[in-house]
Order: structure tokens, then sequence, then C-alpha cells
């Protein structure tokens, strides 16, 4: 193969002032970071309302939870993005919608899309983690629960959802790291997160395994970080006997 290998590729000026291939990478980085955190900041609060609503005695409560994660658990990920970046700005009202056009820059608008799409879309596997955790939950517990006076309020506060959240760690782990591996999709609405600035850099000087080489190994160290972290809060907080740890 006639391949001139480059490994060098990233401390190479761009042409543009003084910065290198490795200053876009790092800027690709830092985008990366902030939708990952807004949107599994949205993926968490939202699921774990819905993940609850789906377990309440309330019919219309569990309605609204089981419809939510049937529309967003169903369709594709990038054509929730396209909608939420083309089609949603169109309904917003007139003032808003002609901040959202003019006043705000391409990668803001861009940003806000593909963070608020990818969090309601994890919201709806979170919605499901919860739900399972809740449900794992012996029935012994609610019913001894109600029979103590606890409302169903108190009783999710003080027995289920400390049990329940102990117990899902382990598969929120999984969730959180997808949650950051899907971020790579916000390059199709054009956020020039560290998957866009790749693509350019590769186009730039054609050395392509060489970055796409980079790029992987800097998904490989934030997720092994991340499931590390999860790791030793999970240890931190098991239980014995509800999740696999120390008994």
């Amino acid at each position: 193969m006639n391949y001139s290998w480059n490994w060098g590729v990233l401390f190479q000026p761009t042409g543009v002032g003084d910065t290198t291939y490795l200053n876009w990478i790092v800027t690709g980085l830092g985008w990366l970071l902030v939708i990952a955190v807004v949107a599994w900041s949205i993926a968490m609060v939202l699921g774990s309302i819905l993940g609850i609503m789906r377990t309440l005695p309330s019919k219309t409560a569990r309605g609204i939870g089981t419809a939510y994660v049937t529309i967003f658990r169903n369709v594709p990920l990038l054509i929730q993005l396209f909608i939420w970046f083309y089609v949603v700005p169109n309904f917003l009202p007139t003032p808003i919608k002609s901040w959202w056009m003019n006043d705000l820059g391409a990668n803001t608008t861009a940003l806000i899309s593909a963070s608020v799409g990818l969090g309601l879309f994890t919201a709806a596997r979170v919605c499901e983690q919860v739900r399972t955790g809740i449900e794992a939950l012996p029935v012994g517990q609610v019913n001894a629960g109600y029979a103590m006076g606890f409302s169903t309020a108190q009783l999710y506060r003080y027995v289920i959802l400390p049990q329940s959240f102990r117990m899902i760690l382990p598969p929120l782990s999984s969730e959180l790291t997808n949650c950051v591996k899907n971020t790579s999709v916000a390059s199709l609405v054009g956020v020039a997160e560290i998957i866009s600035q790749m693509k350019t850099i590769s186009e730039y000087t054609q050395n392509t395994i060489e970055i796409y080489t980079f790029v992987t190994i800097i998904f490989i160290v934030i997720n092994f970080c991340l499931i590390q972290a999860m790791n030793m809060l999970e240890k931190r907080l098991r239980v014995p006997g509800l999740i696999a740890g120390d008994k």
C-alpha cells in the first residue's frame, strides 16, 4: 500500500494563524463534552421522572411514560436530531424564531438542537432502566411501606428510589458511555465537535488512518474513565443482596 504515514500530523500548522491540528481536536473535544454533559443531565432528570411515572398507580401517568418511551426509543437518533434542528424551529413563536435564526450563531443552534435531541433520546432509555430497577424490588417492601403509613411520595423517596438507583448503576454506566459515543451524530447537524474536526483534518492532510486512530483512542480513554468512575460509585453505594458486591 502506497501510503505516507505521519503520526505527527496533529502538530502540523493548519495555516490559520499559529494553530495546529491539535488545537482543532481540542476544540472538538470541548464541544463533545458540552453536548454529553447537557444531554446526560436532560436524560437523567427526565428519564428518572418518566421511569417513576411508569410505575405509579395512576393510569394517566403510566400512559404518558409509555407513550414517550414508545416514540423516542423507536425513532432513530439521527432523524430526531434532524427534526429538532430543521423542523422544530419553524414552529416556534415569531420572536423566538427570529432570535433563534438571526441572533444565535449556526454552531450554537446546532449545539442546542443536538444536546436536546440526544438528551430526549437517551431519556427514553434511562426511563426503562429506572422502571426496571423499581419493579425489581420485592413487593413486600412496598406493602410494608404502605402498612407503616407512608404516602406514595414518601414510599418512593425513602424506600424505593434509594434502592432502585443503586441497583441500576451498572446499566446506567452503559447508557452514559452510549450517550458520549452518540455525540458523534451531532456532526451531521453542523456541530464542530471532534468527529467533524476529524473529517476536516482528514480532508486537509489525507492522513486518514492516523486521525481516525487518534480520535478512537480519545473515545476509549473518555469512556474508560467514565466506567471506572461509575465502578467506584457503585462500590461506594452498593447494598449487599441488591447488586453484585461484597457481602
